[in-house]
């Protein structure tokens, strides 16, 4: 007899993009001008890993705190976010348009341990930093258990 089992990947992969719609949608409902940014950009992610943490630094200058959401699914974690594109004479002429405007949802799988309950989002001079701490490794560590009366 064969047994039909769900795919955990597919499965993942099917929450977060729910995860990311919902966050988009939210983001339409509350950031001003945010549900009219056609676009999208693609802002610059490192990830770095310390004995103590796991850090993400994204490139969003110009972005204000209340135009991005962060949410941990398991072991992804997830940014969305909206970089709106300032007030232009529309009589303007651009003779170099560098600079992306627009919605944006990242993806990144943390691998190792970690305490989402502990970590940290905050944006400062044009960065997001998000630190996720380790959990201290626990195996090989002789844990005593009290015994009770039953």
């Amino acid at each position: 007899m064969i047994e039909l089992v769900a795919d955990p990947f597919h499965q993942d992969a099917t929450d977060l993009a729910e995860d990311a719609r919902r966050l988009l949608s939210e983001l339409d409902r509350e950031v001003p001008g945010a549900a009219a940014a056609s676009a999208e950009c693609r802002p610059a992610l490192d990830v770095l890993e310390t004995a103590a943490a796991v850090q993400l630094v994204m490139d969003v200058p110009g972005v204000p705190p209340d135009s991005l959401r962060v949410a941990i699914r398991r072991n992804t974690l997830l940014i969305v976010g909206a970089k709106l594109a300032g007030r232009v004479d529309p009589a303007a002429r651009y003779h170099m348009a560098e600079r992306s405007y627009g919605r944006f949802a990242r993806a990144v799988r943390i691998t190792g341990a970690f305490d989402p309950s502990k970590a940290v989002a905050a944006v400062a001079q044009g960065q997001l930093r998000i630190t996720l701490p380790r959990v201290p490794e626990r195996r090989g560590r002789v844990v005593l258990l009290p015994v009770q009366r039953g």
